[in-house]
């Protein structure tokens, strides 16, 4: 049995609704997004897991907290899985940043592996702190299922790292809705994807509410 971890985007919040940048602003979940936290843990809660890992943002303990409670299992919280910083781009629309920030903007979009959002983080920064979570999880648990729940740019970073992916591609090859699974298996052959941004486990109603 080899280790096989499943990153779980965290639920709906405001900000994933209107499509607002939202990297450290602390949200809370939507009364929608709890109910997709409740759903993961409804639909995964009988798989063995292992260990669940977090991000310390509230959205992200929220999410993974039904599974935690029931399962009686602590949450282990890291700051390399945190959502990128937007710096001065925090709470605004894409709009408002291509705006007031226009070139600075453009050389994000065109690779945002090297270019920061103004005041912020690289893509490749994340993927440093975020690797460093993830060998801390290989190196401790050889086998069996691990949680890990972060951010939509934070798990796309890991992915592009674990699969070979350009950093700076993260944006345009991997898209990850709310509340979405997806599970890579570390086999002998290096990390294996078996499921990408799955979202079967959550009631109808609320599949519909794609967001960002």
């Amino acid at each position: 049995m080899s280790l096989t971890i499943y990153f779980l985007r965290h639920g709906e919040t405001t900000s994933s609704l209107s499509g607002g940048y939202c990297g450290i602003l602390d949200l809370d979940l939507t009364a929608e997004g709890y109910l997709m936290a409740e759903d993961f843990c409804q639909a995964y809660k009988n798989l063995p897991w292992q260990g669940i890992f977090s991000s310390p943002l509230s959205r992200t303990i929220a999410t993974a907290t039904p599974l935690a409670k029931t399962l009686g299992m602590g949450i282990q919280q890291r700051d390399g899985l945190r959502e990128i910083a937007y710096g001065n781009w925090e709470g605004k629309t894409p709009q408002q940043v291509n705006q007031e920030y226009h070139d600075e903007y453009v050389r994000w979009l065109a690779d945002p592996g090297w270019n920061a959002p103004t005041g912020g983080e690289k893509g490749i920064d994340i993927a440093r702190r975020s690797s460093q979570v993830l060998e801390e999880i290989e190196q401790n648990y050889s086998t069996g299922n691990v949680l890990v729940v972060s951010h939509k740019a934070t798990i796309r970073i890991m992915l592009c790292s674990l699969l070979g992916i350009d950093i700076g591609r993260y944006r345009d090859r991997i898209a990850l809705p709310v509340a979405s699974v997806t599970v890579v298996e570390f086999t002998v052959r290096g990390p294996l994807l078996k499921i990408l941004a799955d979202r079967s486990h959550l009631r109808e109603d609320l599949k519909n509410r794609q967001g960002t």
